[in-house]
């Protein structure tokens, strides 16, 4: 049995978040082989296949120690015999196969993501020479569209008026930095906290399919975004941790465009679609679907509508790339949901435990506690 579910946890959980990496792999190979581009580790101070699985192992850390020190504190003596027995229940071989395998099956499509987005400026690149930091293809297209649906309105500026420049610029600002950390912990949460691997494999494959989705459109409708392309509109915004980074990763554009292997980085800049609004409409679906509880689907959801704003407000996208990530993420639950048999026919929903299969279930079952001892005060 431990033998099956080992090769089930690196084969039918993660096989098609595997099989996006792979061919996006590929991709990244053949472009970069066309363009005469360096491949580069998308993390440069601390690298991704390092960072990523530490923050793995530092979930499963939290997983275990909180739980051992509850248990052994009336006997702090015996904490070391309780770790290796809580470590015993909580993670057997299969889990640990199946956390390290959709950590790096989505480390794989994370990294090949970020090397594909840089290419985007190379790859439309005409007459042999590379887009100049400035040019763009459809960002014209993209704001006209945007003035249609907001009725001749700028999206952007409508906010600045109607929620001002103040106080929402850093309310926007710190909802941007919030998501940047939600992803790599709602990773480590799908592959290690939940001990139905039928939810985490749903979710991480759905991101995998997010980021090889997204690197295609970003291939095929290039744009940068209205702060890079009408800057003027945002000039009014105070100073902000976004703004510095938005400042920074213009001067890493600016840098690639004019020396590719020279300037050691990646140029991050793509702006249709917002993956920011796609991966949120992912977790928003995903919450859902799995039945988490009730304030945490209000809060995801919540947490979605200033993710739009935001990136509207502060000039990250235009807001017909808001509509188009929307699509994507919820496009992708769809897929995911299908290729890791979290469905019933054509419909979504999460696979339930299984007879005889232990990967659906607690590690191991919960042991009885004596009258000298409590329950673990952390939820299985």
């Amino acid at each position: 049995m431990q033998v099956r579910m080992a090769s089930r946890s690196l084969g039918e959980d993660f096989r098609y978040a595997w099989l996006a990496g792979l061919l996006m792999a590929g991709a990244t190979l053949l472009i970069a082989w066309l363009e005469d581009l360096p491949i580069r580790d998308p993390d440069g101070l601390i690298p991704g296949y390092i960072r990523f699985p530490a923050i793995v192992l530092g979930a499963i850390s939290l997983d275990i120690v909180p739980r051992a020190l509850w248990r052994a504190r009336r006997a702090p003596l015996s904490l070391w015999k309780v770790l290796r027995e809580i470590t015993r229940e909580r993670w057997p071989a299969s889990h640990w196969r199946f956390a390290l395998g959709g950590v790096m099956a989505w480390y794989l499509c994370y990294a090949t993501f970020r090397n594909l987005k840089s290419f985007v400026p190379f790859v439309h690149a005409e007459g042999g020479a590379p887009f100049t930091a400035t040019d763009n293809v459809y960002d014209t297209t993209m704001a006209r569209l945007d003035k249609l649906l907001w009725l001749g309105n700028d999206p952007a500026q409508a906010l600045h008026d109607i929620l001002g420049t103040g106080f929402a610029a850093h309310l926007f600002s710190a909802v941007y930095i919030i998501w940047i950390v939600l992803v790599p912990v709602s990773i480590a949460i799908a592959l290690v906290w939940t001990r139905h691997t039928a939810a985490g494999s749903w979710y991480v494959t759905a991101v995998a399919f997010d980021w090889a989705f997204g690197a295609v459109i970003y291939l095929l409708f290039p744009s940068v975004g209205p702060i890079y392309s009408d800057p003027k509109t945002f000039a009014g915004l105070p100073e902000t941790w976004v703004t510095q980074l938005q400042a920074s990763m213009w001067d890493d554009r600016l840098a690639v465009v004019g020396d590719v292997v020279g300037s050691g980085t990646l140029q991050t800049i793509a702006a249709f679609a917002s993956l920011h609004v796609g991966i949120m409409v992912t977790i928003c679906l995903i919450v859902e679907y799995v039945g988490l509880a009730r304030w945490l689907r209000v809060a995801a959801w919540v947490f979605l509508v200033l993710t739009v704003f935001s990136t509207v407000y502060l000039g990250w996208h235009f807001f017909i790339d808001a509509i188009a990530g929307a699509a994507l993420g919820a496009s992708t639950v769809w897929l995911a949901a299908m290729a890791t048999g979290n469905r019933v026919g054509l419909r979504p929903r999460l696979r339930r435990e299984e007879p005889g299969d232990d990967s659906l279930v607690e590690a191991a079952p919960a042991p009885r506690v004596s009258q000298d001892q409590d329950q673990d005060p952390a939820p299985r």
